[in-house]
């Protein structure tokens, strides 16, 4: 019996790969920015509260990420790095 096997060779199928690919990028950039922020504040031995931690790891947005690593290298608290000064 033979099975056709064209549809993972097709365009669309590339497609949806290539958007697979695309998206898990997304994410390991977007997760690695969050870890990048918890180091900072770690490395500086500033305390991070649960609830901290938990907002910066659930944010799925990059630029806010990258405005939050920017305020962690001088931030007093990690609360700070919310706020603006």
């Amino acid at each position: 019996m033979a099975v056709d096997l064209s549809f993972y060779t097709s365009p669309l199928s590339e497609e949806l790969r290539e958007e697979g690919r695309e998206k898990g990028r997304a994410e390991g950039e977007t997760r690695r920015a969050a870890e990048d922020v918890l180091a900072i504040l770690e490395v500086r031995g500033i305390d991070i509260p649960e609830a901290v931690r938990e907002r910066i790891t659930t944010c799925g947005d990059p630029e806010i990420l990258r405005h939050w690593l920017r305020r962690a290298v001088t931030a007093p608290t990690a609360e700070a790095i919310f706020t603006d000064q």
